[in-house]
């Protein structure tokens, strides 16, 4: 523990409280739980792995998670005669009865400890577990979750088809369209998109030259003019076309494109684009090309939104909220935890008793109330708060003024401190991005964001120099790298040898605020990056890689299937579709990348430790292609099932290897009896063939590397068979049936397993049974002479017993315990 200690720099007692010893012997990981004596369930604050072979050490902290790993069962930490650990079992033992540890595999993290408790009809209140039914608090209840108002444009937006274009996707998913909004699809096609959304509640319309010539063109709220302009073979039609949509435009044009790629184009070079075999013309721009010619054309900024899709916005008002919500990647969500759900210990002491009943008595109003508070990183205005909280308010408290001061103080300090640095950080991002685009100043500045800068900058002069700091600070190498080093110290990334910082793009927001510029400016030149799953910060050579992948959230190893490269420096990118032209890859160590406040953080930890502790494949670099992969695992008998590995339920060919040396047919065709019978003798169950594979790698391989080939005299044993060999023999006892199962559906042998009996010719066989017995896992062993078979076996239990078996004067073999002085 010392030489930890002392690679990790870290303090015992002062900075760590709990020693975690690995099986490896060689790392040991110094853990910080926050109150360890004083919270039931304490939480990680941080934590040393430390190699101590390497001298090196992984430092992590839990500071900013609203979802860090909780300890159980603490009491098992403590000496014997400890005094606290009666009351530290007791409160194990009510979890216990309660059926909280039911599932010990996902109890591991706070947010589904916390929804654990809850489901079973609990609060943990001062260390103890109270029936929800007594808890108290106010009954004031909000339309929505405190997740759903931080983020309700997405929420109240989301379109109930999945099958929308692109650029309506991308409008939606800004909550740029919602039953307020007037949609026009200039160029609408056979009309799906404007049928959605119909079928959606949206009052929506469109017109095209060719399936709706008759249509009314009409101004609304949000244009769309999709897939357009790269259609259209003469210039000077196509500028017409774009100008036409962006007249109608009350607020928003989404303008959208095809791409080029690395992959061959279809057709055949006219103009500048191409004629496809059916005849129509197709023009691939690059991002940068198509953001070039709609600014052009329109004299107004155009703001990516994804890969060929752009909007211009005509109201300036809504693209400053546009910009500002899309620069805070929902970090204030994650920070709006401040308020605590235990009761107050010594402030509530200070407090008058008739202060504290208020507080408590309208709990669930002051916790809403500390949602907007630190969302916005200040105090909120009057017309900030929803209406139905402030009449709640002024009901109960009589002012917002009074309730604020009152939240205040049961805020957690550090929380409101992040939540002002965040705040803050989002508009250094905001105007940052402003001066990058070179874009033209607004007029004048959203209310809201003018009250954000009069709090936390005094004047828009001191915020634009603060952005102009931070924009510059994107040349300094060393910054970015500290920068890309402390985001993955929180658990917000993959440090890649220090050459890139690799995360889930829903953990941009929490990163600092240089990385959030270095990225963003990379969404300037390709759109909306949370299209992406992961993002990859190059440190040195100024590149963003986006990468999507299929269903990342659903499965454990998600396949890639896009991949996008922004070179800053060349104010480019390159776009790669992964299929047919390229074959997609899998990610392995999805975890990295994610933290674990991420949906099933738990149960990919899980499958990756079961994958690694198989040790059947090289996963380092980008790990085996997919077929390679699934190769490896169904050949020793593995499959992937959701979040699980489960032994594989395919019967495979009698000629496919079994283990290194071995056939599957060379135990099947085996034995006297099956030669001369012919019987196909082949299992049912596919739980049979992975016991004979297990069988074989584990004993067989062994045995056949140290000893040389051997020969199999008695093997798999089918039902059929069983009924044909003569002799004494025992199906139920002897494993040689493996798993195969009886007509009432039970097994034949209830031991399970697999056996064989082998013979190394010119061995002694006392020998071989001697070594595996001092060398390799067993069931059962029977030992029968120096030169005669070996019946051995390998099974769940692996109880490792050997007997001899000894023939009496009657000509019977009896079972004696087997020992080196004893054998014959």
């Amino acid at each position: 523990m010392e030489m930890a200690a002392r690679i990790a720099c870290a303090v015992p007692e002062q900075q760590f409280n709990v020693i975690k010893l690995h099986r490896s012997g060689d790392e040991i990981s110094l853990l910080d739980y926050v109150d360890f004596f004083d919270d039931a369930f304490p939480a990680l604050g941080r934590s040393w792995k430390v190699s101590l072979s390497r001298g090196t050490s992984v430092f992590r902290t839990y500071e900013e998670s609203r979802n860090p790993p909780i300890l159980h069962r603490k009491e098992l930490l403590l000496v014997p005669d400890d005094l606290r650990i009666p009351a530290y079992r007791e409160v194990t033992d009510t979890a216990i009865e309660i059926g909280l540890f039911d599932e010990p595999n996902r109890i591991g993290f706070r947010e589904y400890w916390c929804q654990l408790i809850a489901r079973h009809g609990y609060e943990l209140m001062g260390g103890q577990f109270v029936p929800l039914a007594n808890a108290g608090g106010d009954t004031y209840q909000s339309d929505v979750s405190m997740e759903e108002q931080a983020s309700v444009h997405r929420h109240r937006t989301a379109l109930a088809r999945s099958n929308f274009s692109a650029p309506v996707q991308a409008l939606s998913r800004h909550g740029l369209i919602h039953g307020a909004t007037t949609f026009f699809d200039y160029g609408c096609g056979r009309g799906d998109d404007v049928r959605g959304l119909l079928a959606n509640g949206i009052d929506a319309s469109g017109w095209d030259p060719h399936y709706a010539p008759e249509a009314a063109k009409r101004a609304a709220d949000v244009v769309n003019i999709g897939f357009v302009v790269n259609v259209i073979e003469n210039f000077d039609e196509r500028v017409e076309a774009l100008r036409g949509a962006y007249s109608h435009v009350r607020g928003v044009l989404s303008v959208a494109a095809m791409l080029s790629s690395k992959a061959p184009l279809d057709g055949r070079p006219y103009g500048d684009g191409y004629l496809s075999s059916r005849n129509t013309f197709q023009k691939y721009f690059t991002q940068a090309q198509l953001r070039d010619f709609i600014e052009h054309t329109l004299d107004e900024s155009a703001i990516a939104a994804g890969p060929g899709v752009f909007f211009v916005f005509r109201d300036k008002d809504l693209e400053q909220r546009f910009l500002s919500m899309r620069y805070r990647h929902r970090v204030q969500t994650v920070l709006a935890r401040g308020w605590s759900h235990e009761r107050p210990k010594s402030s509530s002491r200070q407090r008058t008793d008739r202060t504290a009943t208020i507080v408590e008595t309208n709990r669930q109003l002051f916790e809403h109330l500390s949602s907007t508070y630190l969302e916005l990183g200040r105090p909120p205005q009057r017309d900030e708060v929803s209406f139905e909280l402030i009449a709640r308010i002024e009901e109960q408290l009589g002012s917002l003024a009074r309730a604020l001061k009152l939240a205040e103080s049961r805020l957690d300090a550090r929380t409101v401190a992040r939540a002002r640095d965040a705040r803050s950080s989002d508009l250094i991002v905001f105007l940052a991005l402003q001066q990058f685009q070179k874009r033209r100043p607004y007029r004048h500045l959203e209310a809201g964001i003018q009250r954000d800068i009069r709090y936390f900058f005094g004047d828009y002069a001191n915020a634009q120099a603060s952005a102009r700091q931070a924009l510059f600070g994107l040349a300094n190498l060393e910054a970015i790298d500290q920068a890309c080093r402390e985001a993955a110290s929180k658990g917000y990334g993959y440090l890649d040898d220090g050459q890139s910082l690799q995360l889930h793009s829903s953990l941009l927001g929490r990163l600092p605020a240089i990385l959030r510029i270095y990225v963003e400016c990379a969404a300037v030149l390709c759109g909306d990056i949370t299209n992406f799953d992961l993002v990859k910060i190059h440190v040195r050579s100024g590149k963003v890689t986006l990468l999507k992948y299929e269903d990342f959230e659903g499965v454990p190893l998600p396949r890639l299937v896009e991949r996008v490269k922004v070179k800053l420096r060349d104010q480019d990118q390159d776009l790669f579709s992964y299929g047919d032209d390229y074959p997609p890859t899998l990610l392995y160590y999805k975890s990295r990348y994610i933290n674990e406040e991420f949906p099933g953080y738990a149960e990919q930890v899980r499958f990756e430790q079961e994958l690694d502790a198989l040790a059947l494949l090289d996963l380092s670099g980008y790990g085996p292609s997919e077929s390679q992969f699934h190769r490896g695992l169904d050949a020793a008998r593995w499959q992937v099932d959701g979040f699980n590995l489960i032994r594989s339920r395919r019967v495979p060919d009698p000629g496919e290897p079994c283990g290194r040396f071995l056939t599957y047919r060379d135990f099947i065709e085996c034995g006297e009896t099956q030669l001369r019978s012919q019987i196909p003798n082949l299992p049912k169950e596919a739980d049979s063939y992975t016991a004979l594979f297990e069988l074989a790698s584990n004993v067989l391989d062994p045995v056949i590397e140290y000893f040389g080939m051997l020969r199999l005299t008695y093997g798999f044993c089918s039902r059929e068979l069983a009924k044909i060999i003569p002799g004494r023999i025992a199906p139920e006892l002897d494993q040689h049936a493996s798993h195969e199962r009886k007509r009432d559906g039970n097994p034949v042998c209830k031991r399970l397993g697999s056996a064989v009996d082998f013979l190394v010719e010119d061995e002694d066989m006392s020998e071989v049974a001697d070594w595996i017995i001092a060398n390799l896992p067993f069931d059962r062993l029977y030992y029968y002479g120096r030169d005669s078979p070996v019946h051995v076996s390998y099974g769940p239990e692996n109880r490792r017993i050997a007997f001899r078996m000894d023939l009496t004067r009657g000509g019977r073999r009896v079972p004696r315990p087997y020992s080196t002085a004893s054998k014959k």
